[in-house]
Order: C-alpha cells, then structure tokens, then sequence
C-alpha cells in the first residue's frame, strides 16, 4: 500500500551499522510509549535501527508491547509488529511471542487472527523456545476470539503435552474457548476433571452456561461454589445476573443484588450495568432507573445499557432524551449504544428520526453491524414501508442474514402482503430452510389472503423437509421458583390447575366483551370454536393463570416468553389487567408488553 507509513521513512529493517553495543538504557526506549501513531512509531524505529538498536530485548519488548496494546483497536500496528518480529532471525524470547499472541487474542481479526496465532505458535516451535502459561493463555483466547473450535482443540493438545493443560490460567481458558466455540460439552468436561475449589474456573463455566443459554446450570454451578464455600467475585456475580436476566428471575435477582450489597461491590460500574441490564429484562423498569440514578460513576456502557432498557420497554422518547444527554456529558457513544437508539425508534414507530441517527453512527466512526441492519429493517418494515425495506436488505454492503430476512418476512405479515411475503420467503430457503417459524409465517400469510394452493405447498414443503415448529413456552417466576409452561400440553405438575384457572378466566373475561381473536388460525378444516379452543392454552395464558391462583391481589405478574405474543393472548392480557387489577409485564422475542388498566404500553404496535 503506497500510504502505508512502513514506506514514508528509510526501511527499518536494514542491518545496523553501529559499532558499539547499545546500552540497556537506551535514552531512545524512554520515547516509545510517547508515539501515537503508527507513524511515528516507524520513525522512531528507523532512528533505533540506526542506533543498532533493531533486535536490543528492551526495545523489540517495547516495541511490541506499544504496537499490541493499540492492536484491538488499529489493527495495523499488531500487522506492523509482526514484521518487525519475522524479520529477526532467530527471535528467541518467550515474551516476544507471548506478547504477539496477546495482540492476536484482543480480536478484531475475525477468522483471520487464530490462523496467524498458530503461526506465530508455530514458529515458536520450530525456533525451539518453550511455551509457557501465558503461551497457552494467550493462543486460545485467540482462538475464542476467532471461534475457531479446531485450532483452540489443537492448542489443547499442545497444552496437554506440555503439562499445562490444568494449570490454574490455563484451564479456566480452555473452558472459555470451548463455550465461545459452541462446544459447551467440552467445556464442561474441562471443568469436571478439576479439583473443583478453583474460583476461576467456576466464574468460566458460569459464564459458558450463561452464553450457551443455559441459565439454569449457571445458577446451579453458583449454588455449588456458595455450597463450597468459595467466595464469589465480581466477575461471578456478572455472570449470575445475566442468567437471571435471561430467566426472567426477578426475586431471584434481586437477592443477588442484595448479596452485591454485603459484598460491598455495589460501587463497581460494571456490577451496576449488569444490574441494569439484569432489571430491565425481568421487566423491572422501576429497579433499573433507580440503580442508574444512584451510580456515582457512569460509564458508556452504563449509560448504553438505560438507553436499551428504555428502547425494549417501549420508551422511545426516553431512550432517545437519554441519549442526548450522555452526549451533553460529553460521553461518545459507540455501537451498542446506537442499537439501543435505533430500537427505540423502531418499537416507536419514529422513522425519520431513527433513519437520521442510522446515518449519524459515521460521525461517531462506527460501522454499521447487522444488528443495526435489523433495526432499520424493522424501522422501515413495520411503518409499512416494505418495498424500501426490502431495497435496504438487498443493496447492503455485507451479505444479507436469514435474520434480516425473517424480520421483514413477519411485517409482510402483518401488513397482508403476500406478494412480498413470497419473495422474501424464498430469499430466506435460499441461506437457512431448516427455520419451522418461516414456514408457519408465510402458510398462514397465503391463508390469511385466501391462497389455499400456496398455503398447502408450503406445508407440504415442511413436512419433507421435516421442519418442525418451536412450541411455545412460558415462564413466571413465584417465590424464586421458575415456572415453566408449554402450549397445550401437560408437562408441568400444576398444568391441570393451570388450564382450569384459564376456563375461569376466559368466562370471565367474556363478561366484559372478550372474544377469540381467531384470524391468525389457519386451518380450513376448522370450524371457529374449535379455532377459539386451539387458542385457549397458549402458553402464555396458562402462565397468567398460575399466576392469578399462587400470588396476591395486586401482585405484578411477570412473564417471560421464547415467542412472539399472538394477537389473542395480548387482547386477553389487557382484559386480565383490568378485571383482577394486575399489572402484567410480559417479554417477548421482540419486546416488553406492559399491560396495566386495560392498555398496553406497546400501543398495540408491535
């Protein structure tokens, strides 16, 4: 590249011509951590290699530390470091390696920074210099980075061989790079073959459980240090709100919070914007703003994590008031920030303004991710703009996801457009035809608009593939025990009791006007009652139900659900708010639903 700054000065490379050794204490050393950029990071270099200084331990260590600690962020100096480092003859410092490694650990690289890892290993090798602990450490963070599953169980063979497979950095490492690659199983048989007191080690198996979606286990594994005795750090604790979050587990959260109390890590920002971020998904607005309000210090992912809590509440404005605010603090946004802004636009139905600040993310200097794709998808798709939409998709600069795809395929939906329902269909077989809810979407679209043909083939179409649908299933939380239910059938003990409470309800609700909303049943051999029937134990009714028999009066009810509301459950949800005088706060795929005196924070826009 002709402006690389590698060309802008004498090549560094050069043999040096000093005559005298150079001095450890080389007044030239005392620059490097003053070279801001790669520029002059390279001119400092040609005047060291001038001074014979090219291979000198202190420098090369210097060097590359300079060059690998900006590397997560300007990749270019840990690309400028390698050549430095492989054009040493004969580099034999473990540190030089080690450090080259850490810089390729920091990611950044995509699939690309594991490959050069395992080279740099490699040459390590072949030069006869002996890894150590934070060889290993550094070699599989790389390939966590990378979620490159074959190379990281490679560098585990290499670490078992070398007798540091269960050192006590290096396999809590292991753990990581198995459940950042997928492969949970492993990790867990990592974890397993320990000795089982290490604090670390249980903070990388919790952590795994909790990004493998397994949230149960991470509060099983966080009972058994309790068991143990092992002192939960800060890091645990992150961890254990994340799975509560993802349970929905409000009680349950908030013991933990008290927990952070007592351990007097309630100051840490980070503790704090977990529990944000853990209130705000167990649908406790309330606790998330009071936690935010009472923080001394405020980072960009403190502040980012309100913004996202407002935006899947619903409160666009708020989000979008407090995104001008963390701007006025002088605090710059980065880009999950700009997701939480361009969520509550879209939930919000604020177009033009989530398409501005869509546009504005280049101010910032940060690129667009797919998650940011989505969101102008769904801002477009939902208003109704389904052709621009479908543009936007298809004239992206990266390769268009099913996701995105699917996002626009569920408006079609809503908006009746079967035409466009058809064509972003068959975009979506094209990348992903194993998805049961795409079927589901478009058969019913073709129903909805009469096109029985269409409607037949694409069921017809699923049962060859063999696709099948995701149930529904529910959860509420009551006296920090999560309750489970699935639609329609008998899996939990209390299900009898359940759906008798729903038949009392239903007859109830009639009273004030409740109606099955029977137009999103598609079956031509069903008559309407039996369509009303096929509605009346989804799964979230059942939950509401159970809740209604094992709380108080007044109680907030608290729903968790791993689908997208269907049109009855929410009309049946907003009656229920207003006939017993129970708040609901249900949280779906997509959103938060807060159902209070009959209305529906959502505006029924969802």
């Amino acid at each position: 590249m002709s402006s690389s700054p590698l060309t802008a000065t004498p090549s560094p490379l050069l043999p040096a011509k000093s005559k005298n050794p150079p001095s450890p204490h080389h007044p030239l050393l005392s620059y490097l951590p003053h070279c801001s950029n790669l520029r002059a990071l390279a001119q400092l270099h040609a005047v060291a290699v001038k001074a014979g200084l090219q291979a000198h331990p202190a420098f090369v260590t210097r060097l590359l530390t300079l060059c690998t600690e900006q590397g997560a962020a300007a990749p270019a100096h840990i690309a400028y470091a390698r050549q430095v480092f492989d054009r040493i003859p004969h580099p034999g410092d473990v540190v030089w390696y080690n450090t080259l490694l850490r810089g390729y650990a920091r990611g950044g690289w995509g699939g690309g920074g594991a490959e050069e890892a395992a080279r740099v290993f490699v040459r390590m090798m072949e030069e006869g210099v002996a890894p150590d602990t934070y060889t290993f450490v550094s070699l599989l963070k790389a390939c966590a980075a990378a979620r490159a599953g074959e190379e990281g169980r490679q560098a585990h063979g290499v670490a078992v061989k070398a007798g540091d497979a269960e050192h006590e950095y290096v396999a809590p490492t292991l753990i990581n790079m198995y459940a950042e690659c997928g492969d949970v199983r492993a990790a867990r048989a990592m974890f397993d073959r320990m000795d089982g007191e290490c604090v670390v080690s249980y903070n990388a198996m919790i952590t795994a459980s909790v990004r493998s979606s397994l949230p149960g286990e991470a509060l099983a594994l966080f009972r058994e240090m309790q068991a143990k005795g092992l002192k939960p750090t800060s890091v645990t604790l992150i961890s254990v709100l994340s799975a509560c979050a993802l349970l929905g587990a409000l009680e349950l959260g908030r013991w933990i919070h008290e927990y952070i109390r007592k351990m007097r890590l309630d100051s840490l920002v980070k503790v704090n914007t977990a529990l944000i971020d853990m209130y705000a998904k167990c649908g406790s607005l309330e606790d998330a703003i009071g936690v935010f309000q009472e923080m001394e210090s405020k980072d960009k992912q403190a502040w980012s994590a309100m913004i996202v809590a407002y935006a899947n509440h619903g409160y666009g404005r708020e989000a979008i008031s407090m995104f001008e605010e963390m701007k006025k603090q002088g605090i710059k946004p980065d880009n999950v920030t700009f997701l939480g802004v361009l969520y509550a636009c879209s939930h919000s139905g604020m177009v033009s303004e989530g398409l501005q600040y869509f546009d504005s993310m280049r101010e910032y200097g940060i690129v667009p991710g797919i998650k940011h794709y989505g969101c102008v998808t769904d801002l477009l798709a939902r208003s109704g703009e389904l052709g621009r939409a479908y543009k936007f998709i298809d004239e992206l600069p990266i390769k268009p996801t099913a996701i995105l795809w699917r996002t626009l395929l569920s408006a079609c939906a809503g908006h009746g457009d079967v035409d466009m329902g058809k064509r972003v269909f068959e975009r979506i077989l094209e990348l992903d035809d194993s998805h049961g809810g795409d079927y589901v979407i478009f058969s019913n679209l073709c129903a909805n608009t009469g096109r029985w043909e269409e409607m037949n083939m694409v069921r017809k179409l699923m049962s060859e593939k063999g696709v099948v649908k995701v149930p529904g299933c529910s959860s509420i939380e009551i006296d920090n025990v999560v309750h489970e239910f699935f639609a329609g059938d008998g899996r939990h003990p209390h299900s009898q009791e359940a759906r008798r409470m729903v038949d009392e309800v239903i007859e109830q609700l009639k009273l004030v006007g409740y109606v099955p909303n029977t137009s999103h049943v598609f079956h031509v051999e069903m008559g309407e009652e039996e369509k009303a029937t096929s509605l009346r134990y989804h799964s979230e009714k059942l939950a509401i139900s159970f809740g209604l028999l094992n709380t108080a009066p007044g109680t907030t009810l608290r729903i968790v659900k791993n689908l997208r509301v269907c049109p009855d459950c929410h009309s049946m949800a907003k009656l229920v708010s207003m006939v017993f005088n129970r708040r609901i706060i249900l949280r779906d795929l997509n959103r938060f639903h807060n159902f209070e005196d009959g209305v529906c924070s959502c505006g029924d826009y969802w």
